[in-house]
């Protein structure tokens, strides 16, 4: 596991703790943000009375989604006995608003028999996310997955054919059919699917202590469910598969339930792709 680069006290918003506090904080405390932590061996850490995993050398996530507002307070319950507490203050953004038109009306408003079909495979989602693995992946940061214009922003809401819908939960980057998906941190592939009704060919990639990415709208998958892949593998193909109106990647990241942007994970899109990894809001090196 690559060291994390240094500690700072913490600030409202984008900090970690001081080396001499029993917790270090690093990444963006936002909506739609992503924390890594390093305690002491052994603490036991929760966040508004969430367990969180610790893994065995002190390190832990925490994230927070596009609606958390106000405060959040971190614990630590420390080997001997010892307890520290801090209260966050959760970081407001503006979230923009996105029409997109020309969709088929029975991918905006599905008949009642593929509602159940969304349902079904929603659920398959869902139980998938809630899997807590004890390796940390995620801890030599991310890369993009593919290079391209943004066409689609975290956190959007999305009018579809004038219709209010949910907002958007990933990041959208255009690129061609057939374009190569790389594996933005290495994990083992928990779901590879290639006909989701409105996600098309899906994957999602474990990257430990339920950290996920999703990739949908696959045009080909080339990985197995189980199969265990590194930073920078090729996973799949963009595509325009399910719910769209071009190819397109629509990557996405999930602590558990809890939706993170991956535009808060990753470093600015580098014009040479060998830039070293983000770490959680960090500059990259490039």
């Amino acid at each position: 596991m690559k060291r994390w680069l240094c500690a700072v006290l913490v600030a409202a918003t984008a900090f970690s703790a001081a080396a001499s506090e029993p917790v270090s904080l690093e990444g963006r405390v936002a909506q739609g943000g992503l924390v890594l932590g390093r305690t002491q061996p052994g603490a036991k850490i929760s966040l508004d009375g969430r367990p969180v995993r610790v893994s065995a050398d002190g390190t832990f996530l925490i994230g927070f989604g596009r609606d958390a507002g106000g405060e959040a307070v971190l614990h630590a319950e420390l080997p001997g006995g010892g307890r520290w507490s801090r209260r966050l203050t959760v970081e407001a953004r503006g979230f923009d608003i996105q029409r997109i038109d020309g969709l088929p009306q029975n991918m905006v408003s599905p008949p009642p028999a593929l509602v159940e079909r969304i349902k079904r495979e929603n659920a398959r989602v869902g139980e998938l996310r809630r899997i807590d693995s004890d390796f940390a992946a995620f801890a030599e940061g991310f890369i993009w997955p593919v290079s391209g214009p943004i066409t689609g922003v975290y956190g959007s809401q999305r009018i579809l054919n004038g219709e209010p819908r949910a907002p958007h939960w990933g990041i959208d980057i255009a690129a061609p059919t057939g374009t190569p998906v790389k594996a933005p941190a290495a994990g083992i592939v928990r779901l590879a699917e290639p006909d989701f009704y409105l996600t098309g060919g899906t994957i999602l990639l474990d990257h430990g202590h339920g950290l996920m990415s999703g990739f949908l709208h696959l045009s080909a998958i080339d990985v197995a469910v189980g199969q265990q892949v590194r930073q920078g593998d090729i996973i799949a193909r963009v595509g325009a598969t399910g719910r769209v109106t071009g190819a397109h990647l629509d990557w996405r990241i999930n602590w558990f339930d809890v939706r993170i942007d991956p535009a808060l994970v990753a470093p600015a899109q580098p014009a040479n792709t060998a830039c070293a990894p983000n770490r959680f809001g960090r500059a990259p090196a490039c």
